[in-house]
């Protein structure tokens, strides 16, 4: 099982790990690479060709409350680990996206770079990446101030801008570093 996550980095929303055990001699498409190195659009693109080769695909989330509570480098392993604990899975081995995991039952491989070097990492890439991703822009709805249809939670100018005027929201990692101790007033 490969496995990787996104939004270590952002502000707000949830880390979230993809796990994908593709099928042997699995026909992936060539573009199949780091998430962050393809457009959103063949991100998009390339999800259902994913599903399609893999034996078994999963994708967990650590909110930002258990962010806050756990560290973010504890819970993006926390999310991996949870992938790889799906019953349904079983994997044999894991191969980890970067240079950190936890003991584990099922042997494992971290391997840094790993979305460039492992097609299984690589397509775990992909779906973490689309459903978080998806999930910002469903946020950005209720709170387009912070510009989440662009940004996803990541620190730019227009999302401090918004909490520096409107202030943090449930969905804001308080343990990170906001700005403001401001809270969003329809929270």
């Amino acid at each position: 099982m490969g496995l990787d996550e996104v939004g270590r980095g952002c502000l707000c929303g949830p880390v979230v790990a993809a796990g994908v055990i593709l099928k042997p001699y699995s026909q992936l498409n060539s573009d199949i690479t780091d998430s962050k190195k393809l457009t959103r659009k063949r991100r998009e693109g390339l999800v259902e060709e994913i599903k399609s080769e893999a034996l078994y695909w999963v994708i967990k989330e650590c909110s930002a409350g258990e962010i806050d509570r756990l560290n973010i480098l504890k819970a993006s392993i926390q999310a991996m680990v949870h992938c790889s604990e799906e019953p349904e899975a079983k994997p044999d081995y894991l191969l980890i996206d970067g240079n950190r995991f936890t003991t584990h039952l099922v042997p494992h491989q971290c391997i840094i770079k790993g979305d460039d070097k492992s097609v299984s990492i690589s397509a775990a890439s992909i779906l973490a990446k689309v459903h978080r991703d998806h999930y910002m822009g469903q946020l950005h709805l209720k709170y387009p101030v912070y510009g989440w249809d662009k940004n996803v939670g990541y620190p730019t100018k227009k999302h401090f801008e918004g909490l520096s005027e409107y202030g943090y929201t449930n969905h804001h990692r308080k343990s990170f570093k906001l700005r403001t101790d401001k809270i969003y007033s329809d929270d």
